[in-house]
């Protein structure tokens, strides 16, 4: 991805300094979309992945930028103060639509504003995250795509079990402050109790804390991790896999780009499915279509993958059902 394709705002801004868009057609109207990006920079792997296949969707619906949209691109990092700031300079810009990713991103422009139309991607529970009212009529100005519902912990802990039989203690590696964090911790800890296993927390906020955290809970033999999908866990990937390969502890990720850095298992939604959909909210909003009436949609496909040399190296045998089950087998 080129540099230039990002317009990086930083904060103290009173409000956005949109770019400066190629002349639009006679009579056509340049739109104005906002995006608020829970990343420190454009290089971020995810950043790099997903937002080609955003924007490259867009095109097909009839929207290019510099003819007829620009967009003001944020990126905050994880820090929840930056991402308020961020959602409220976007905000004061009055933005004709602002996409977001990240549960901490939505909440903050839920507060900031109930007016400017806002889509969502890779946001998990919106309803008990209280940023939609309901997944079938959201109600009021911010729409968009679940990640994941809140009985995937229960899944990921099966899963986990299945593919290390071993296990008998496992830490939700989440957020407390993230509402659909502790929804999945929750339903781990219900599927526990038919497994004979033990769920602990592992509440972390800063990349710091990782390495010390897991290296306690390692102490014990037995253990294996499940990461939750929040900006610090999918910020540092590779941390976290040659961390969990160190420590022998078996894990399981939300996103294959945990596998691909060495992760021994990812169960999650088909991320480019996603930012397609997204793509497609934005084009019916700018086109007329009210938030409050396009549903909330939830993952229609997951995907399992798993990493056999991960596997390898942690003593596991992947049964041959196991692989077939499997979307992608890395060796």
């Amino acid at each position: 991805m080129q540099r230039r394709e990002f317009i990086t705002l930083l904060g103290g801004a009173a409000a956005l300094a949109w770019p400066l868009a190629t002349r639009a057609q006679k009579g056509e109207r340049v739109r104005r979309i906002g995006v608020l990006l829970p990343f420190d920079d454009e290089s971020d792997p995810q950043v790099r992945q997903l937002w080609p296949v955003f924007t490259q969707r867009l095109p097909d619906l009839g929207w290019s930028e510099g003819r007829n949209i620009q967009f003001g691109v944020h990126l905050t990092g994880q820090n929840i103060e930056r991402i308020r700031s961020g959602a409220a300079q976007l905000v004061a810009s009055a933005p004709d639509l602002i996409v977001v990713w990240s549960n901490p991103g939505a909440a903050a422009l839920k507060q900031a504003t109930q007016t400017i139309p806002v889509v969502f991607a890779q946001v998990s529970d919106p309803v008990g995250e209280g940023i939609v009212v309901s997944l079938a009529r959201p109600g009021g100005n911010i729409t968009g795509f679940q990640n994941f519902e809140t009985a995937i912990g229960g899944k990921w802990l099966e899963l986990l079990r299945e593919i290390a039989p071993g296990v008998r203690r496992v830490a939700v590696v989440y957020n407390q402050n993230i509402a659909a964090n502790v929804a999945f911790l929750h339903t781990a800890e219900a599927a526990s109790a038919l497994m004979d296993i033990k769920v602990t927390a592992i509440d972390l906020h800063e990349a710091a804390a990782i390495e010390p955290a897991l290296t306690a809970f390692a102490r014990e033999s037995n253990g294996g991790l499940i990461v939750s999908p929040n900006p610090l866990n999918t910020r540092n990937p590779e941390v976290l896999a040659k961390l969990a390969a160190r420590l022998h502890l078996p894990a399981i990720y939300p996103f294959r780009l945990f596998v691909v850095s060495g992760g021994l298992v990812s169960y999650g939604f088909d991320t480019i499915e996603q930012q397609q959909g997204a793509a497609t909210y934005v084009d019916r909003v700018l086109k007329g279509e009210k938030p409050a009436d396009l549903p909330v949609q939830a993952p229609t496909k997951y995907q399992l993958v798993i990493n056999l040399k991960a596997a390898q190296a942690l003593g596991l045998d992947v049964s041959l059902q196991l692989q077939q089950r499997a979307d992608e087998v890395i060796d």
